[in-house]
This record gives C-alpha cells, structure tokens and sequence, in this order.
C-alpha cells in the first residue's frame, strides 16, 4: 500500500471532525435551549418536587436535567400523617451531549444508602441533535415517570424473599 491511499481516509477523517463540530453547535445553539425551556414548561405546569439543572464540567461535557430533590407540596399533609416516612432525594432524567456530538439520555434512580449498590442508571438512547423535538423531550419524560414509579412501588415479584422464579429455594 503506498502513501497516496491514505488520502480517502484523511478525507473521510476531516469530514468526521467537521460532522462532531456541526452537531455541537446545534446543541450551543438551539437543542440545549430547547431541553431547558421544555423541563422547565413541565417543572412548573406539575409541581411535584423536581427542577431542572443546568451542568457543565470543565466546558468538555453538559448536561440538562430533571431532577427530584423535594417532596411534591400536594402531599405533605398526607405523609405528615405518617411519621416514619422518609422521602428519598433523587432520580433524575438526564441529556447529555457525548463526546461524539449526539444527546444521550438516561435515567438515574435515587441511591439508597443502606441498600447494596445496583446499577442505578437507565440507557434511554443516543439521538443526533435534530431528533431532540419538544415531543421527544416529553415522551423520555413520561418514560422517567414510570420508572421513578416502578422504583416507589416495585412490583411484589422482585421483593419476595426465599423465592426464585415463583418456586421455593
């Protein structure tokens, strides 16, 4: 092979490089604007504990999420009737742009300290900076909420003790 086939894949490299740089621009210019004016318009339309936050670190990642941190208003006279109740902080649904320039979105459960440590993320997907729409925004939403429900109120199944797969240990 001779020096001169490299010049398709410098080209194609080039080309590469000019692509990450197109789709971070989008997200400095549009998308990351979009995600937050959408989490913030669902924040405050249903008051129930969470904000959203703006992340940056070292200016070579950013983040945009929806986080729990309070427990939602609507229902502290109910849980003021039940003194050991303890909210757990927490849960989050994240977008981030990776180093690639595409949007990943996850999902992060809350950390209970006195349980063991599981995997407390869900992989959503990566999306290229375009297919972030308002609607997409809103569907990852609904999908964080039936995770932090499914993580509030596990299903019976997984909590049995001395029980695998429905039979006796």
């Amino acid at each position: 092979m001779k020096i001169e086939h490299l010049a398709e894949r410098v080209s194609d490299y080039n080309e590469s490089i000019r692509t990450v740089a197109q789709k971070k621009l989008l997200w400095d210019t549009s998308i990351k604007d979009l995600i937050v004016s959408t989490l913030n318009t669902i924040a405050s339309k249903y008051a129930i504990g969470w904000r959203v936050q703006e992340l940056s670190w070292l200016n070579i990642n950013e983040a945009v999420n929806l986080t729990f941190d309070s427990f939602p208003p609507s229902l502290l006279n109910e849980t003021n009737q039940c003194p050991s109740f303890q909210f757990i902080p927490g849960g989050a649904l994240v977008f981030t742009q990776a180093f690639s320039g595409d949007i990943y979105v996850f999902i992060s459960l809350p950390i209970v300290d006195s349980l063991p440590f599981t995997d407390n993320s869900i992989d959503l997907n990566f999306y290229a900076p375009e297919k972030i729409t308002e609607k997409l925004i809103v569907e990852k939403v609904d999908e964080f909420l039936k995770e932090m429900i499914a993580w509030e109120v596990p299903s019976v199944e997984k909590q049995k003790l001395g029980f695998k797969n429905g039979t006796n240990i």
